[in-house]
């Protein structure tokens, strides 16, 4: 039975690196890194002092400044991407079945910085001076219940948890979703907003982030011999995908298609993957399965590659054991040397990125790559972006918890 094809009409994107997808494309193509010196709090006490914030950021063009007074910054970023996503696939919301549109989205830690103020005011002040918006704004739901009701989205609405796999989960349930026939459109993508003192120092003393604070726009290096840990980053990434029959009935440009989905756990460890990668690799061969693809007709791998020893160590091999027949000619690179580890958005900004490469026919490259290390033996495009005619793309990402999550994307035709 031919299902029916799920493609991708509209994409938002705020990154470090660009407060917009143009932006955002430019600069991964140009090598640019969005990470410097945290400017959100005195680091002084802090082991880390680096991130991938935000810069030059404006959400009152979007959103009203009352209204953002009431908002947590990670609904604010969904709103922001959200906007862009919904104006480039040119919906019209009064001429489609808003029963079946609907949301999805992905996040890590949610309001964790709304959480973190109001700790504050109630042990250095009193209960009653708790916010009575702290519940509402702090909740890992409210970003996509944020879109529903600005858009008047009333089908499925879900969010997804499950770590640094959370929108690659998201956007994987979303087409599920519409492939069941409970929407016909979905909003979905993640969004984070987790640069505050206590998500630095809790990833810093487990020793997961990258402690190479002096030269920050080098310290996240992917794949390179001398990497140290990841560095986290914020943003958001929101893709408009639909049913292919429902975007050319209303006349969409489609973008590309997505084409498969694999997700798997590890049931290994809390932290690291497991060895050789070989969870990685069965959500690798779930989505090329879910795809109808073989490993010859993937062109390039956007990698999860965190810049941590394990990760790195492990997908590499796990990507080198799957695509053994033509790991010669298959090209990989983490975007995440530019963004920094976005958490539970990093997979909507990666397959945004991978979604520009098959329309651009250039590949991002892995930036800070100086020294070869043996346990990663991929053509990982280091530094400069290349040119290459992409049919189709995975894009990785995996999880605390052993979560493991896989998008497959096509050139649309």
């Amino acid at each position: 039975m031919i299902r029916d094809k799920i493609v991708i009409t509209g994409l938002g994107t705020v990154a470090p690196n660009g407060n917009n997808t143009d932006q955002f494309w430019e600069s991964l193509i140009s090598s640019k890194s969005g990470i410097g010196p945290i400017t959100y709090f005195d680091t002084s006490n802090h082991r880390v002092s680096i991130a991938g914030q935000l810069s030059n950021f404006t959400p009152d063009k979007f959103i009203n400044p009352k209204e953002i007074r009431k908002l947590d910054p990670f609904s604010i970023y969904a709103l922001v991407a959200a906007e862009e996503a919904i104006n480039m696939s040119g919906l019209d919301f009064d001429k489609i079945n808003l029963d079946q549109a609907g949301v999805t989205i992905g996040t890590g830690v949610g309001g964790i910085q709304t959480l973190e103020q109001q700790h504050s005011i109630i042990k250095d002040r009193s209960a009653r001076r708790v916010s009575p918006q702290f519940v509402p704004k702090m909740i890992s739901n409210i970003a996509g219940g944020h879109l529903s009701i600005k858009w008047g989205l009333k089908g499925p609405n879900q969010t997804v948890t499950s770590a640094c796999a959370s929108a690659n989960d998201a956007i994987g349930i979303a087409m599920r979703l519409i492939l069941a026939g409970d929407a016909d459109i979905m909003i979905t993508g993640g969004t984070e907003a987790s640069v505050t003192p206590l998500t630095i120092a809790g990833f810093a003393n487990m020793r997961a982030l990258s402690q190479s604070c002096e030269f920050p726009e080098k310290a996240s290096r992917p794949f390179d011999k001398n990497r140290d840990g990841f560095v986290l980053g914020e943003g958001a990434g929101i893709l408009v995908i639909e049913r292919e029959s429902h975007a050319l009935n209303r006349g969409a440009n489609i973008l590309a298609e997505l084409a498969g989905y694999g997700s798997t756990d590890d049931a290994f460890h809390v932290t690291k993957p497991s060895e050789g990668g070989l969870g990685g690799m069965k959500a690798m061969q779930k989505a090329l399965s879910d795809a109808s693809l073989n490993t010859d007709e993937i062109n390039y791998i956007n990698a999860h590659g965190t810049s941590t020893p394990y990760n790195d160590k492990n997908e590499s091999h796990a990507i080198a054991k799957l695509f053994l027949n033509n790991i010669d000619t298959l090209k990989v690179s983490s975007t995440k040397s530019m963004t920094g580890h976005l958490l539970g958005a990093t997979g909507a900004i990666e397959a945004i990125a991978s979604v520009k490469a098959i329309n651009n026919s250039i590949l991002p490259p892995t930036i800070n790559y100086d020294t070869p290390d043996p346990d990663c033996n991929l053509d990982i495009i280091p530094n400069y972006a290349q040119d290459l005619k992409i049919n189709a793309v995975l894009s990785n990402n995996f999880g605390f918890g052993g979560h493991n999550s896989v998008l497959c994307l096509k050139k649309y035709d």
